[in-house]
């Protein structure tokens, strides 16, 4: 049964639910079935349905192979309470669905969850100095007067006279908050390049990003990466520390231990009970579904910037939980690879076993969301296998901040080199057509870069690149078909190799060789 992507934006995980019911009453195999005397004409069994759906879940992208046949039983649960099935005497609304012979069956009309429409928020903006987006940009060119006159107030617009006037009392030095803020806004706006304006803007509220997170994740790391915390009282307790230390370096662990048969077990329990116990998921409720949003892109063809999108969504995080995030990810990383860790699951591997553990102390959602569990598990199992790019410090963000607070540090447009601030009221409204195109154009233009990259890799075998090449144009077949219109330019991109000029080949005699002979 064939299914869709289904693309980052509001309500994505109602979205994941409808797309999975209509994926499973349209495809599972209704036959007909006898049981205590009985027929039951279009029907399925529990068992059946599990096999059929867990397929389902591991082949599709939104979910990916590490889904288990537990998580899919938990799903066919919740199935039968919301009626999407029903067993073959009509009950339902419970959840005491087994991986058995027990009969059911589809309900006339499978319900679908709705999807509210929201319209783009266009609401006034009273901007403080932490609001303000645009308080970086200097009065003095004409591109920039042009761009902004329709975002200033008209009733505080001022003649070219009294803007020359009093441009010297709105001249300052840059601040620590204004440095802040020029951290925020770049960071966001590298985000929004990578997500889409769109879908940013439905999912993050600017207004309750903190800067200073940002500007502490991103300076305050020891010389690995992690970052330090300076309130001690934050950090993981010393016990916990010990036992991550313990399972991450194992069998290499402090020999002052006691070690008895199943000591390993224990020590698993004691981290996984720590973290179960977080007020919060590491990832925080607060961006539940900026993260559910970035799980769109963890597909081959957007791997890279998938990786960069959840660099920049980890700089949001309290400093204490990025920190945690960084230090469970490394030990969960380091055990799923050791094969000196003894089993810590009679029945499942150490690797399902830790996604399956700590998924929903990572990702999840402060309301109960039926699909919780298995975009935790999605997500987990990326962040695992590439925690080291996802949670380093991002250089070029860094050089992007530092080189526009050196641009404002330059400006001389006054009395004293201070950086004009001007005021802003409203923001320009916009139609829905508008706002739609200007979606479309962001995202496709993210895409267009993606596959210059792709292109201009010279670091990527010929036969890497043309099998991500290959699901590109798979993934997105008219950027594809834009960039290469016909087969002889597809096929100029791997002719134009520098060859060996035939007389060098010539050039280079064999030595003589000499017989004892001779």
């Amino acid at each position: 049964m064939s299914s869709h992507i289904v693309t980052p934006g509001p309500y994505r995980a109602t979205k994941l639910w409808n797309e999975v019911t209509k994926l499973f009453r349209a495809g599972m195999p209704l036959k007909k079935h006898r049981q205590h005397f009985r027929v039951y004409m279009s029907c399925f069994t529990a068992s059946a349905a599990v096999d059929w759906l867990h397929e389902l879940l591991k082949n599709n992208s939104n979910f990916g192979p590490e889904v288990t046949r537990h998580q899919t039983v938990q799903l066919l649960k919740k199935f039968l309470k919301n009626h999407v099935i029903e067993d073959v005497k009509g009950r339902w609304g419970m959840e005491d669905l087994e991986d058995n012979s027990q009969l059911y069956r589809f309900p006339s009309t499978s319900p679908l969850k709705p999807i509210p429409n929201r319209a783009p928020i266009l609401r006034k903006k009273s901007m403080s100095m932490m609001d303000r987006e645009s308080f970086f940009k200097f009065r003095g060119s004409k591109k920039f007067d042009k761009e902004i006159l329709e975002n200033v107030d008209p009733e505080t617009q001022e003649s070219p006279m009294e803007s020359s006037s009093g441009e010297t009392e709105r001249c300052r030095e840059l601040t620590e908050e204004d440095i802040q803020v020029i951290w925020k806004n770049v960071t966001l706006t590298h985000l929004q390049k990578l997500v889409g304006s769109g879908s940013l803007e439905d999912v993050l509220d600017p207004a309750q990003v903190n800067p200073q997170f940002i500007v502490y994740n991103m300076t305050k790391v020891n010389k690995h990466g992690v970052v330090s915390l300076e309130d001690k009282t934050e950090d993981l307790p010393h016990w916990v520390l010990s036992a991550m230390n313990c399972l991450a370096n194992w069998p290499k662990y402090d020999s002052n231990q006691s070690s008895y048969p199943g000591f390993e077990r224990d020590v698993f329990k004691t981290v996984s009970d720590y973290f179960y116990g977080l007020s919060q998921p590491l990832l925080t409720y607060q961006y539940y579904e900026l993260f559910v949003n970035i799980l769109g892109l963890l597909q081959p063809s957007l791997e890279r910037v998938a990786i960069e999108a959840l660099q920049l969504c980890t700089l949001l995080l309290p400093p204490a939980s990025r920190r945690k995030l960084q230090l469970l990810l490394r030990m969960i990383s380091r055990m799923s690879q050791n094969v000196d860790m003894p089993r810590l699951h009679d029945v499942i591997g150490t690797r399902t076993l830790l996604v399956q553990t700590f998924s929903r102390c990572v990702l999840s959602c402060e309301e109960v969301d039926d699909l919780d569990e298995l975009l935790a598990t999605r997500l987990l199992s990326f962040l695992m296998d590439h925690h080291q790019e996802v949670l380093q410090v991002p250089v070029y963000l860094r050089n992007a901040v530092e080189d526009h607070i050196n641009y404002l540090k330059s400006l001389a447009t006054c009395p004293g080199s201070g950086v004009a601030m001007p005021t802003f009221s409203f923001c320009r409204q916009i139609s829905t057509q508008e706002f739609e195109e200007q979606k479309l154009s962001v995202s496709q233009a993210a895409l267009v870069d993606l596959l210059e990259n792709l292109i201009k890799d010279k670091t990527m075998s010929v036969k890497e690149k043309k099998k991500k090449l290959k699901l590109f144009q798979k993934e997105y077949p008219d950027i594809y078909l834009r960039r290469f219109p016909t087969t002889e330019s597809e096929a100029q991109l791997f002719a134009d190799k520098p060859k060996i000029k035939p007389p060098m080949l010539f050039s280079i005699k064999k030595p003589k060789t000499f017989s004892i002979r001779n």
